[in-house]
C-alpha cells in the first residue's frame, strides 16, 4: 500500500488534499465532458441524441456502482476518508449537488434545444394527443399484440404488499379509485424493458425513414397510460406518472470461500436484484402522496430524489438515434485493412500467419479492421491442420461473436483450446457465465484465472507446428476481443512471432492456468506485481535524464488515472523539468500547472465519435524512445488487484504511430478538453478567428485512408 502522507513528506509533497483531485468528481467532469457534445450544435444532430443516451447510461452505472459503494461504506460504519481527506458523507453530499445540476441540464437540453431541432428535421417525440387516426390504430395494434400480453398490474392494499421494483426499470405509479365506495388504491406498472423504448408510429413497411419521410416516436410508457382502463377495469384513473429506481448492483464474491467461483456468482446475481435504492428518479407531475409513498417504501433520503421533465430514462434515446438519416450521423467510415495483413485491398482471405512471419503488425481499431485481423487470426488457426494449442483470455465479447464460435470450432477439430474468461467483468456476468458454459460443452479447458484477481489483460497465443518446428503467434492487446465494440472503440494490437514475446505469454498463460507466481517476463510488464513498479522505474529513468540536462519526456495515454503513487512520480518528473503529457478520457486525479508541482504536467481529452480506449506509454529515452502498450489504466484495481500486461513496442515505425498520437492530441491546433489545477475542463474547439479547430479522430480517420492508399500503391 502506497502511503501518500508519507511520500508527501518524504518529496516534500503538498498535502494530499492539494495535489489530487477527488475521484468521484473527477468522474462527474468526465461525463460533463459527454454533455458537453451533446450540447455541441457543429456535432450531427443524431449523434448529440446518442451522446444524451450515453450520458444517461453511464450516469446509471455511477450510480450503480460508486454511489452505492460510498452509501454501503456509510450504512456499515467503514466510512474511513479518501486521499482528500473528505470524508464518505461529503463525497456523498458533493455529488449529491452536481448530479441534480447535470441531470437537470440534461434534461433542459433536450427539451430546449435537441428536441426542437429534431421537430425541424421532422423527427419528433409526439404525445398521445397528436396522433393521426392511422397512427393511433397503429399504437393501439403495438400495444394489443406487443404490450398488454406482458404487463403485469401490481396493486397496493392489505393484500398485495409494496411490490418489488427492480434497479433501472421504468414504471407507471398509478392512483385508482373504487366508483362505488370512492376508496383510493395504489398500482404500479412495469414498464416491459425488452420491447423499443420509443414506438416510430409514423414507420410504414417497405418504405424507407429519410429526409421526406417522417419519424414520430411514443415513448412506450405515454402507450402504457393511454392504455390504462384495459388495465383496471371498472376502476377510475385519477392520476399516473412515472418514475425509476437505482439500485446497488456491484457484486461481492468471496473466491476464497467459494467451492466454485462460477455457481457462487450466479447466485450473487440473483442476490443483486435485491440491492438498496441509492437514487430516486420522479417526474415534475407526480401526485403527492405517490411521493411519500415511494420515498417511504424505497427507503430513500430526499436528497437522492431527482425531479425531472419527462421522458424520464434518456438512455431510451438510443432508439432515436438509429435513425437511419446519413444526414444527420458522423460521415460512415469503414475500417480498413492494415496494410501490413495485405499491401493490396483484395476480397481474397489473407494469410495472417504468412503476415505475421514477414514482419510484427500493429494493428490500431477501428481504424484497422478487427474482422480481417484479430478475428482472422483466431477463425484461422482454429481451421488450421497445423495448429496444435490455441490460449485466449476473454473478458468482454459480443453474444454472437465468432471468436467465441472459432474457439468452439478448434476444439471440436481437436485443437487444444484454453480459454481464461473472466466472469466477473462488471454487468457482463450473466453473458460470461453462457459462454464459459458454452465452451466447456464443447471441450474447451475454461478457467477463471487466479484466485482474488481479475484477468484484464488482452491475449492470444496460438502454437503452430511448421516445417522448421512450432512457432508461437501471438496478440497482445489494449481492448477486449469484441467484434461489435472493435467498431467504435479505438484500441492498440500487436500481432508478432517474436520468440521473448511467444516465451513471455507461455508462461503467462501457465500462471493463470497452473501455477507459475515466480515467472519473469522480457517485454511484458505484468500487473499485479511489475506495471506500477516498472513505469515508475522508466519514469525515474527520465528524471535522471532531465537532472543531468536531457530532455526527459513521459507521454501516458488511459482511461483513467488515480493512482497516487505514478501521480507522484509524474511530480517529481514535472519537478526535474521533465515535459510530462497525460491523455485521458475519464477520470484524472492529477492537478497538472501548479507552479512549484505539476507546472510541466498538460492533461488533454478527447471525446468523440469513438470511444478512446487505448492505453499507451511513451518515455523519450534521450533520444531512444521506449514505447508500451496494454490493458492497465492507472487506477488501484488494475494495478494491485487485476493480471493486466504491457508489451514494449520494439519496431521504430510502431513507436513513431504511437507518439504521433501525442504530437496529435497536443498540438495547439486540435480540438480537446483541457485540465485546470481546480479540476476544471475547459474545451478548445475553435481557433480565435473562430474557425473549428482539427477534430482528432477525423484527423486519424484521413491518414488511415492516405495510408492505405500509399500502400496500394506501394
Amino acid at each position: 500500500m502506497y502511503d501518500i502522507t508519507a511520500a508527501g513528506r518524504e518529496l516534500d509533497l503538498p498535502d494530499p488534499a492539494d495535489r489530487f483531485l477527488d475521484r468521484e468528481l473527477s468522474w462527474l467532469a468526465f461525463n460533463e465532458r459527454v454533455l458537453d457534445l451533446a450540447s455541441d450544435p457543429s456535432v450531427p444532430l443524431l449523434e448529440r441524441v446518442r451522446f444524451l443516451s450515453i450520458f444517461a447510461t453511464n450516469l446509471d452505472e455511477f450510480f450503480m456502482v460508486r454511489v452505492a459503494g460510498l452509501k454501503r461504506r456509510i450504512n456499515t460504519g467503514l466510512a474511513v476518508p479518501t486521499v482528500t481527506g473528505r470524508m464518505p458523507r461529503q463525497v456523498m453530499h458533493a455529488i449529491g449537488i452536481r448530479a441534480h445540476e447535470l441531470m437537470t441540464r440534461h434534461a433542459e437540453l433536450l427539451k430546449t434545444d435537441i428536441g426542437p431541432a429534431l421537430d425541424a428535421e421532422s423527427i419528433t417525440k409526439v404525445s398521445m394527443d397528436d396522433l393521426r387516426p392511422e397512427e393511433r390504430a397503429r399504437v393501439d395494434e403495438f400495444f394489443a399484440r406487443h404490450v398488454f400480453p406482458v404487463l403485469t398490474p401490481l396493486a397496493v392494499d392489505p393484500a398485495h404488499p409494496f411490490p418489488y421494483i427492480s434497479g433501472l426499470s421504468l414504471n407507471l405509479g398509478v392512483l385508482l379509485r373504487y366508483p362505488e365506495s370512492g376508496k383510493e388504491l395504489f398500482a404500479r406498472v412495469k414498464v416491459p424493458p425488452r420491447l423499443p423504448r420509443f414506438f416510430n408510429v409514423a414507420k410504414v413497411a417497405d418504405r424507407p425513414v429519410g429526409r421526406d419521410v417522417p419519424s414520430r416516436f411514443v415513448a412506450l410508457e405515454d402507450i402504457i397510460a393511454e392504455h390504462l382502463d384495459t388495465l383496471f377495469e371498472g376502476m377510475e384513473i385519477i392520476h399516473h406518472s412515472t418514475f425509476r429506481v437505482t439500485r446497488n448492483e456491484d457484486l461481492e464474491v468471496e473466491e476464497d470461500d467459494a467451492e466454485n467461483l462460477l455457481k457462487a456468482l450466479e447466485k450473487e446475481l440473483l442476490r443483486r436484484r435485491f440491492g438498496p435504492a441509492v437514487r430516486l428518479e420522479i417526474t415534475e407531475d407526480i401526485h403527492p402522496r405517490v411521493r411519500e409513498m415511494l420515498k417511504d417504501e424505497l427507503g430513500i433520503d430526499e436528497s437522492e430524489i431527482y425531479q425531472l421533465p419527462t421522458p424520464l430514462d434518456l438512455s431510451g434515446m438510443s432508439d432515436i438515434a438509429d435513425v437511419p438519416r446519413d444526414d444527420l450521423h458522423f460521415p460512415r467510415m469503414v475500417p480498413q485493412m492494415n496494410k501490413d495483413l495485405s499491401r493490396r485491398e483484395s476480397s481474397d482471405q489473407v494469410d495472417v500467419f504468412a503476415a505475421i512471419s514477414q514482419r510484427d503488425i500493429l494493428l490500431h481499431h477501428p481504424y484497422d479492421s478487427f474482422s480481417t485481423s484479430v478475428q482472422a487470426f483466431l477463425e484461422q488457426a482454429a481451421a488450421d491442420k497445423n495448429v496444435l494449442a490455441i490460449k485466449q483470455t476473454l473478458y468482454r465479447t459480443s453474444g454472437d461473436s465468432p471468436i467465441i464460435d472459432a474457439l468452439v470450432d478448434a476444439a471440436q477439430a481437436g485443437i487444444q483450446v484454453l480459454a481464461v474468461v473472466e466472469i466477473k467483468a462488471r454487468f457482463d456476468e450473466e453473458a460470461n457465465i453462457t459462454w464459459a458454459r458454452k465452451l466447456e460443452r464443447a471441450g474447451v479447458h475454461v478457467v477463471y484465472g487466479i484466485v482474488g484477481l481479475k484477468t484484464h489483460a488482452k491475449l492470444s497465443l496460438v502454437v503452430r507446428q511448421e516445417a522448421e518446428g512450432l512457432t508461437r503467434y501471438c496478440h497482445v492487446g489494449t481492448g477486449n476481443y469484441h467484434p461489435k465494440t472493435a467498431r467504435h472503440y479505438e484500441d492498440f494490437g500487436l500481432l508478432t512471432k517474436d520468440m521473448q514475446v511467444a516465451d513471455d505469454l507461455t508462461k503467462l498463460f501457465n500462471q493463470l492456468s497452473g501455477y507459475a507466481p515466480r515467472a519473469e517476463y522480457s517485454r511484458l510488464l505484468v500487473a499485479p506485481t511489475r506495471v506500477r513498479a516498472g513505469l515508475i522505474e522508466l519514469i525515474e529513468k527520465e528524471i535522471a535524464i532531465a537532472e543531468a540536462g536531457g530532455a526527459g519526456q513521459v507521454r501516458i495515454k488511459v482511461n483513467s488515472i488515480v493512482d497516487e503513487a505514478i501521480i507522484d512520480s509524474l511530480y517529481r518528473a514535472s519537478r526535474a523539468g521533465v515535459d510530462v503529457e497525460v491523455f485521458v478520457r475519464g477520470i484524472c486525479a492529477l492537478r497538472p500547472g501548479i507552479p512549484g508541482l505539476s507546472e510541466n504536467i498538460k492533461v488533454r481529452s478527447v471525446l468523440g465519435r469513438f470511444l478512446e480506449h487505448s492505453r499507451a506509454f511513451v518515455f523519450g529515452n534521450d533520444g531512444d524512445p521506449i514505447v508500451y502498450i496494454g490493458s492497465a489504466d492507472m487506477m488501484h484495481r488494475n494495478l494491485d488487484r487485476r493480471v493486466e500486461a504491457l508489451i514494449e513496442l520494439r519496431s521504430s515505425d510502431h513507436k513513431s504511430e504511437v507518439m504521433t498520437l501525442f504530437d496529435l492530441a497536443f498540438d495547439p491546433s486540435t480540438s480537446a478538453f483541457e485540465l485546470a489545477a481546480d479540476g476544471t475542463w475547459h474545451r478548445d474547439a475553435n481557433d480565435e478567428s473562430g474557425q473549428p479547430l482539427t477534430d482528432y479522430q477525423s484527423e486519424l480517420i484521413r491518414r488511415h485512408r492516405r495510408r492505405r492508399r500509399i500502400g496500394e500503391d506501394g
